[in-house]
């Protein structure tokens, strides 16, 4: 998830999501044998709204310490199992446990085909198919380590992935990793970057009767907005894979009273780069681009290239089948690749039905994902 759009979910996390929150005593009972569509079922109607993984993190906990090939360790709301059979490569497989705030979308229904509910694409199907391949992979032909995080939606210093590669960063040792961010099953490569910055434009106030001995810094963004109607945004081959760009202003702020020249007015800008652009060269290329103004970095995260010429990733890509795909918005595939692990999403679910009030999964996306991964990970 954008670290942009975690910003905004702060305050809802903490508001909206109070009210709805569900009170949970002991951990709730995950069957590991049941179907992944069931277990994507009872995950999601365990609510687990950023703050509030606990339940869900012990019920996760629960259900896989007697699985006697797994190794468990636990970080906070952070559960991680890995095999240790001696193979010669490790993949790391992972999911956020996590959702955004639940808007009467609990508990999950099934219409059709579909699985409806908050949870469903972003991304405990996800969730669901890697517990029920970690309880039941016993014999895989790479070692590996599952991963399941919390506070992934919500602001960077408090995502947990990022906690244990703080915390126990020899968890993290790995060849290749796959994040089970929603993708409706197609293999997406990596990720866009992204920077958001303030442009800011100064006057001098005065009386708007006598405008004439003031200085009106909002008629003075008026070069920021044209750059940025102008903009061409680049479309970037990296690694074979198509990446587009976007620089849109996505607020802007100005004025004091109704009879007042403003003195101060900004502009909120969001560039999502491609992953062959450095942050800081992100950066620079916004400074070139509004030359003479006040520019601020209030946010930067970095890309991740596809990955895709690593031994496992092609390998995987085989294995799957389809034509891998560019990952426009910003995932953790990224803190993998800042680790130097090539990295790929590779979930259930529709992107664009993530924090949706409408999301669902059709549950035969899930079935097909457990299949895929099933018998990759079997060779």
């Amino acid at each position: 998830m954008s670290p942009a759009y975690r910003e905004a979910l702060e305050v809802r996390a903490g508001t909206v999501a109070y009210n709805c929150r569900v009170t949970h005593t002991a951990a709730t009972s995950l069957d590991l044998s049941a179907s992944s569509i069931d277990l994507t079922r009872a995950l999601c109607d365990i609510e687990s709204v950023s703050g509030n993984e606990k339940a869900i993190a012990d019920a996760v906990e629960a259900s896989l310490r007697d699985a006697a090939h797994l190794e468990l360790f636990r970080d906070g709301d952070a559960i991680v199992a890995r095999t240790n059979l001696g193979r010669g490569r490790r993949v790391l497989i992972a999911g956020h446990l996590d959702t955004v705030p639940i808007n009467h979308n609990l508990p999950t229904k099934i219409v059709g085909d579909e699985l409806w509910g908050r949870g469903t694409v972003d991304m405990k199907a996800g969730v669901a198919v890697q517990l029920k391949l970690a309880a039941e992979l016993t014999n895989p032909i790479v070692d590996i380590t599952w991963i399941w995080y919390d506070h992934e939606e919500i602001s960077e210093e408090l995502n947990g992935l990022g906690r244990v590669s703080r915390n126990r960063p020899d968890l993290l040792e790995g060849d290749f990793a796959i994040l089970g961010e929603p993708t409706a099953g197609i293999i997406e490569g990596g990720c866009n970057g992204t920077v958001r910055v303030e442009v800011r434009a100064f006057g001098k106030r005065a009386h708007s009767a006598r405008a004439w001995t003031g200085h009106n810094a909002i008629h003075d963004l008026a070069p920021i907005l044209a750059a940025l109607a102008d903009y061409s945004p680049r479309e970037v081959e990296v690694d074979g894979l198509l990446y587009k760009e976007g620089v849109n202003a996505v607020g802007i702020t100005g004025g004091v009273a109704g009879n007042v020249v403003p003195d101060e007015a900004m502009v909120h800008i969001n560039y999502r780069f491609a992953p062959n652009r450095t942050g800081a060269e992100a950066v620079e290329h916004l400074r070139e681009l509004f030359a003479g103004f006040d520019l601020k970095v209030v946010d930067l995260a970095e890309g991740a290239r596809p990955g895709l010429d690593a031994p496992l990733a092609m390998e995987f890509v085989a294995a799957v089948g389809g034509t891998p795909l560019p990952k426009y918005g910003w995932t953790d595939v990224a803190r993998f690749s800042a680790l130097g692990i090539p990295a790929v999403n590779f979930g259930p679910g529709d992107a664009l039905l993530a924090h949706a009030d409408d999301e669902h999964v059709p549950v035969e996306q899930i079935t097909a994902c457990e299949n895929a991964l099933r018998a990759w990970l079997n060779g």
